[in-house]
This record gives C-alpha cells, sequence and structure tokens, in this order.
C-alpha cells in the first residue's frame, strides 16, 4: 500500500483478490497510522445500491511504500474514520 496509489488488490477472509479503487488515504498523528478508504472495483455509482466503503490502516515501510493493509482494531479509531470520511463526502457534494 502506497500513498497516492489509485487502485489495490485486497484479500477478503475466504482467501480470493479482490481488486478496489483507493477513495482516499490520509494520516493520523493521535493514532500514529496512516488510513486507506476503498470500495471494490466495479460498483459504478449509478447504480441504485449503496457503495460499501471498507477502511484499513497501514503503517508505510522506511522507504514509504508498500506498507501492509491492517484492520481497525479500537471505536475510537472508526469514529475518528467516520468523520473524516463525512468531511470528505461532505466536500465531493459541494464540488
Amino acid at each position: 500500500m502506497e500513498h497516492g496509489e489509485k487502485q489495490i488488490t485486497v484479500i477478503d477472509e475466504n482467501g480470493n483478490e479482490q481488486l478496489c479503487e483507493v477513495l482516499f488515504t490520509f494520516e493520523s498523528e493521535e493514532f500514529g497510522k496512516s488510513y486507506v478508504l476503498y470500495y471494490p472495483v466495479g460498483v459504478s455509482e449509478e447504480d441504485d445500491e449503496e457503495i460499501e466503503i471498507h477502511a484499513s490502516s497501514f503503517i508505510p515501510n522506511e522507504d514509504g511504500e508498500d506498507g501492509e493493509l491492517q484492520p481497525i482494531e479500537t471505536e475510537e479509531e472508526w469514529d475518528m474514520i467516520e468523520e473524516v470520511l463525512n468531511t470528505f463526502l461532505d466536500e465531493e457534494e459541494e464540488e
């Protein structure tokens, strides 16, 4: 996982690879981690279905790339991610 990547491959709990589109990445000084928000490729915004957005944390390697995706571990992290996502979505609607 690298900041600025547009697509990532995620392996689900069944071991299946799924190509995902990166919505955005951001860093949290509070938690000392970087986060990525993403959704499966092939889901279009025109569908009536709501797009399921996933979130993971990652810590970039020394060279600044290819960090391992980690699950979100605490309720505090989820609350912070939700707040950042809502701000991002509000800004998108204004454009």
